[in-house]
């Protein structure tokens, strides 16, 4: 086997000529300090949630209380998500992530000096909870699509199942250390040890010196960007499907997650250690389903680790409702975060490896603002329940509507994570020499590509143009049309329009290599050695002869001509018409 050359510019690669493995992304320095300073923060966070939910506990000890705690940390992911990854495409990722964990740094010393002096009620709780969790929320897309920075991509699948580990290594220890130091110590001392936390993360921030890349283009305005963002989503039907059973899993699975305190209170009749112990087995387990994530995605297709694991989950749920001991119920938690970090880890590379590079940053986003919606409204469901029905009635109840998702694969198979060509197209292969030269503001564009096909071929045609469709749409085109001409039926034009030519440029450069297998097989229908006609079109007023409106003179015959007003904002570089040629009309 080949290996990759040493000294990776972008990410300080250490020099290796091995194989890829599961540890191939510790390579990468940056890679390896991230990842350690993400674990301690994590121990830090999870002591500090168990710190929460066991002071909700003391302050206002009802169900649907205690799993408002678990709501406002996971809500904000679901408010904030999307901005969060519409900032991480146009803004400096590096910068984001500092500011939110500076954020956080700064709730967390309040909320542990607040709880020192004993001024924390049970709603304060709740506001400084979910401030926490927009920093998690700001930061969580900008880190996530960063990966791609830290290691090179063949390392990509490792480095997201390694952060997986990272948190479920806290997830598997850090409960447990935080049940212990919430009994001899408080909550005040876990608020200020997850404040601590903070600070190793922020110091590699700061040391990390980023890849600057040179931007071809202005950024795109925080509202164009999350547009962007939900229309890709929109049109993508892989993004689509993740979305679905994302959510559809999160629901469920949180009846388990969010009412593990009162297993260990009412079901166990246990304390903080107790509450501490399964948490610490559900991590766990969830490490041992990333140690054995490789060899299980070898051996089995994405659609049954998805079904798999939710049934495995929702069994584990079935087994704490009924189970009166504690050495069952840790178990039954394994099991539980076995399935939970295999179902989660497959969604979660399933939308890096079929979202392009422009995108990811709001597809990650997106995703998980279903995954943590669901969360967030099954937590607060099943708390309900649980608080008018009996824990072990939500248990049941959600376990097995769970393990009834597993039949979703049926409607909604989950995309293969194959390697695709997700990458752009490279500069010199774009083809960019031909496209006029346009004020970027000018505008509307109307774009079309005339086509000679076949009779015998128009059928075959019509099912690539459609795929050229979703992928003009997902990209950023506006009213896809495909006109046939009635007087001579080979005649087939594409028409599509952008708002303006900068537009129209932020499209072409979206394009990946996928996308252009796609455009390239619709010309494969094209009859002629000559490429199909291409024309931009500029949206002028009409204005008549006398100076006034087109509108207003009421008649063609006045003269019409195009606005000298408005003739420097589409100024173009024009060329006599040549058939084959791009040219302005």
């Amino acid at each position: 086997m080949s290996g990759f050359k040493a000294g990776h510019p972008a990410t300080g690669e250490i020099q290796a000529t091995t194989a890829p493995s599961a540890f191939s992304p510790f390579r990468s320095r940056i890679f390896l300090a991230m990842w350690v300073a993400s674990l301690l923060s994590n121990f830090g966070s999870l002591i500090q949630n168990v710190g929460a939910t066991w002071l909700m506990t003391s302050l206002a000890p009802s169900a649907d209380m205690v799993t408002l705690v678990q709501v406002s940390t996971v809500l904000p992911i679901v408010l904030f998500s999307l901005p969060a990854g519409a900032a991480a495409d146009v803004w400096d990722r590096r910068v984001l992530m500092l500011t939110a964990q500076s954020g956080m740094l700064i709730v967390s010393a309040a909320l542990a000096i607040l709880a020192w002096f004993g001024q924390v009620t049970s709603w304060f709780l709740i506001v400084l909870t979910f401030l926490l969790g927009t920093g998690a929320a700001l930061y969580g897309p900008p880190w996530q699509s960063s990966v791609r920075e830290q290691v090179p991509l063949r390392d990509l699948p490792a480095a997201v199942a390694l952060n997986s580990v990272a948190f479920n290594l806290a997830r598997a220890v850090g409960p447990a250390l935080g049940g212990a130091i919430v009994a001899w110590a408080g909550a005040k001392v876990a608020f200020g040890i997850n404040a601590i936390s903070y600070l190793g993360l922020i110091a590699v921030l700061l040391a990390w010196k980023r890849p600057s890349s040179e931007a071809r283009l202005p950024p795109e305005t925080m509202m164009a960007a999350m547009v962007a963002g939900l229309r890709f989503a929109r049109l993508s039907h892989s993004l689509q499907t993740v979305l679905v059973r994302g959510a559809t899993f999160g629901f469920f699975a949180s009846a388990l997650w969010a009412l593990i305190p009162l297993i260990a209170k009412d079901l166990l009749s246990g304390g903080a250690i107790t509450y501490g112990l399964l948490l610490a087995a559900f991590g766990g387990g969830a490490v041992a389903g990333a140690l054995g994530g490789g060899v299980i995605r070898e051996r089995f297709t994405n659609e049954m680790i998805v079904a798999g694991g939710s049934a495995a989950f929702g069994l584990a749920g079935l087994i704490a409702a009924f189970s009166p001991f504690l050495v069952i119920t840790l178990v039954a938690t394994v099991l539980a975060g076995a399935a939970w970090l295999l179902v989660l880890s497959t969604f979660n590379v399933t939308v890096q490896l079929r979202t392009p590079r422009w995108v990811v940053g709001r597809a990650l986003a997106i995703y998980q603002a279903g995954v943590f919606g669901g969360l967030s409204l099954g937590g607060w469901l099943w708390g309900v329940v649980a608080e008018n029905y009996g824990v072990p009635t939500s248990l049941i109840a959600a376990s097995l509507a769970l393990v009834a998702t597993a039949l979703l694969g049926r409607l909604l198979p989950m995309p293969t994570t194959d390697q695709i060509n997700l990458e752009p197209v490279p500069v010199e292969h774009r083809g960019e020499g031909s496209l006029p030269l346009l004020d970027p503001n000018s505008g509307p564009v109307v774009a079309s590509r005339e086509y000679r096909i076949a009779e015998q071929d128009v059928r075959v045609f019509l099912a690539a143009a459609s795929r050229v469709r979703r992928m003009r749409r997902r990209n950023g085109a506006r009213r896809w049309a495909l006109l046939h001409d009635a007087a001579d039926p080979e005649i087939w034009i594409e028409r599509y329009e952008t708002p303006t030519w900068l537009d129209y440029l932020r499209m072409h450069e979206r394009m990946t290599m996928v996308d252009r297998e796609i455009e390239n097989e619709v010309l494969t229908y094209h009859k002629g050695e000559e490429q199909p006609l291409a024309r931009f079109l500029l949206s002028h007023i009409p204005i008549a002869a006398n100076g006034q409106d087109g509108a207003d003179a009421g008649s063609a015959a006045h003269g019409f001509r195009s606005d000298p007003a408005i003739r420097p904002r589409n100024q173009a570089v024009l060329k006599p018409p040549v058939r084959g040629e791009h040219q302005i009309c």
